[in-house]
């Protein structure tokens, strides 16, 4: 997509500082705040700008309609030793995911895995977040969670999934970390979003309009069409894509109580109710893993350093430098943010100020 919107670039510590603020304002309390206020800026600076401080505008609004609980009391509704299903109170995802991340990694470090499935809660962030929380306790860790309904099945011309996203990392003992992060959608719908503001186009499968046609106008995705799965259509593995979302769909909300596929409720306010609940929110799953309950943990990470230099020796495709490491882009994206600052579109600063205005919380 061509760059035709300017940006402005904020320090981490600006960003990180004015949304803690703005959540802490908005009755949310300060460590909660701050947990919050670490999920989003995770995303700014692996540069996810799609789940950054760009969703802080909905986050605004949701909590000042009263549509998300600022104080919630997530609990343990069932539980054995390795399991559990939590009910996260209707509060910020960005607060009640961390809450269950950690309830699954102790059940990990006590028997050695750890599941928990979660609902009654709302929008999470970056699926990454969470499985680079288990890294720090040396766990595999696994993330994900459904979303309001925006991708077609495969044949289908309906919003009927959510993107639906996966995450899981594995540690090296001497080389960074695998870390896997994907949509099971062609792409998040946070990259439609960027191409709307952007007004660029978007690549042919992506999308497609009301009528179920391929789009590359990202409003006509927007008003009444769909996203398409991971793949696209069944020529080029679509099918591949929507299995995976249905996966998620059966852990994050079947597993635990929450509505699934068409039934998960709206995230940003424009987008349509649905016709009936079939359960409490949207759901997340997440999981850890011992490494020593399978093998000698640097044995294990031995290994992966292998694996990651074996396939960074790979020949290159014509015209690359050759196959990346998954983590590799979010990790060059947050060393350049660290130091030189986040890039934020212009409509999103100006959703920004707008918000800073109205709270007399500064910005700059």
């Amino acid at each position: 997509m061509e760059d035709t919107v300017a940006t402005q670039t904020f320090s981490t510590e600006q960003l990180h500082t004015f949304t803690q603020r703005l959540f802490a304002h908005l009755g949310v309390p300060e460590e909660d705040a701050r947990q919050a206020a670490d999920v989003l800026s995770a995303a700014d600076l692996r540069g996810i700008d799609s789940h950054g401080v760009a969703r802080l505008r909905t986050y605004y609004d949701m909590l000042n309609l009263g549509r998300i609980n600022p104080r919630p009391q997530p609990r343990i509704v069932r539980e054995l030793p390795g399991t559990a299903t939590i009910d996260g109170d209707n509060g910020l995802g960005l607060v009640v995911g961390p809450w269950a991340n950690r309830v699954a990694m102790e059940k990990a470090e006590a028997v050695g895995s750890g599941w928990v499935s979660v609902c009654n809660t709302n929008h999470y962030g970056i699926a990454g977040y969470y499985v680079l929380e288990a890294l720090k306790r040396d766990l595999i860790g696994f993330s994900m969670t459904n979303s309001t309904s925006l991708v077609a099945p495969l044949r289908g011309a309906a919003r009927m999934l959510g993107t639906n996203p996966i995450a899981t990392a594995f540690p090296g003992l001497e080389e960074p970390p695998i870390v896997i992060d994907m949509a099971t959608s062609a792409v998040a719908y946070g990259k439609v979003e960027i191409a709307r503001r952007k007004q660029a186009s978007m690549p042919i499968g992506w999308a497609i309009d009301a009528e179920g046609n391929d789009t590359t106008d990202p409003h006509a995705m927007i008003d009444g069409g769909a996203q398409l799965p991971l793949g696209s259509d069944a020529e080029r593995g679509g099918h591949k894509g929507y299995c995976l979302a249905t996966m998620v769909d059966v852990l994050c909300c079947v597993l635990s109580g929450a509505n699934w596929g068409p039934f998960a409720p709206p995230f940003a306010l424009r987008q349509v109710e649905p016709e009936r609940q079939v359960g409490k929110g949207i759901g997340h799953c997440f999981g850890a893993l011992r490494i020593d309950g399978f093998i000698d943990p640097d044995e294990f990470k031995r290994q992966i350093d292998d694996w990651v230099r074996t396939f960074r020796r790979t020949k290159p495709a014509p015209g690359t430098d050759g196959p990346l490491i998954p983590g590799d882009p979010e990790r060059e994206a947050e060393a350049v943010r660290r130091r030189e600052g986040v890039p934020l579109l212009m409509p999103v600063v100006e959703d920004l100020r707008m918000m800073s205005k109205e709270t007399g919380i500064p910005l700059d």
